[in-house]
């Protein structure tokens, strides 16, 4: 399987800014979509995920800021960027504190945005997928920390249904899951996407379905508590191995 086209949001309301930016990342071969203020910037992101979006600061309605609150709250996965022309550092500085990736400034300086998009993008996505939340928070902040983009979801059908809408490259998957077990949920990702990695993780003693599943492609199991040096190792491995 090929990974999905990467989907990209820009949110400006100046309308040649936004079709120069718009134009430029379609060129780079991404699907764009644009949109001129913070409400349509929040139907949008409910209506499809965006793996970056670039965010005008300065806007009529609801500022850039407080979109990307709301942004981040439908879509905690998204990368976002911020984009000003004026001298609004205290929304700058309250923007970065919250989560935003980085800012660029207008005029654009184009070859800094598109390798800007190339760096974010070309980052290996990885899918965390556990129903006790302090386990997913620490190893989601762990993977974060080295650089990598992270992802949640708290039971296997959510995981399901973002695997459906975009390629993650290593999916860490809790065997024991309210609902399904993650075996069964392991077999439907890989139907989806068999170039996703799955890596599972367990407390457990391994027993003969989860052998099959790693017999069926899963990558080696991580045992908890997690020994997070060498779980670092194993996602370095893994995603270096060719795709099967």
């Amino acid at each position: 399987m090929t990974a999905k086209k990467a989907k990209i949001l820009v949110v400006d309301d100046m309308k040649g800014m936004r079709l120069t930016l718009a134009v430029t990342i379609e060129e780079m071969g991404y699907d764009v979509t644009g949109v001129e203020d913070g409400y349509q910037a929040i139907d949008a992101v409910k209506k499809a995920h965006f793996d970056l979006i670039f965010m005008d600061i300065k806007m009529p309605g609801i500022n850039g800021v407080q979109t990307f609150r709301e942004v981040k709250k439908i879509s905690p996965g998204s990368v976002v960027v911020m984009m000003t022309g004026f001298a609004v550092e205290d929304l700058v500085k309250e923007a970065l504190e919250e989560g935003a990736s980085s800012v660029i400034y207008k005029p654009f300086d184009l070859e800094k945005v598109i390798s800007l998009v190339q760096s974010v993008l070309k980052t290996v996505l990885i899918l965390v997928v556990d129903d006790r939340t302090s386990d997913r928070a620490v190893l989601s902040e762990i993977l974060k920390t080295k650089g990598y983009r992270v992802s949640e979801a708290d039971d296997g059908d959510k995981a399901i249904r973002m695997v459906k809408d975009r390629h993650y490259d290593v999916i860490f998957m809790d065997i024991k899951l309210p609902g399904r077990d993650g075996v069964s949920i392991f077999q439907e990702i890989k139907a989806i996407d068999p170039d996703a990695r799955v890596i599972f993780i367990t407390g457990f003693v391994l027993e003969d379905s989860i052998r099959q599943a790693l017999e069926a492609g899963a990558y080696p199991v991580a045992y908890k508590p997690l020994d997070l040096e060498n779980l670092l190792t194993l996602v370095e491995q893994t995603v270096s191995e060719p795709t099967p």
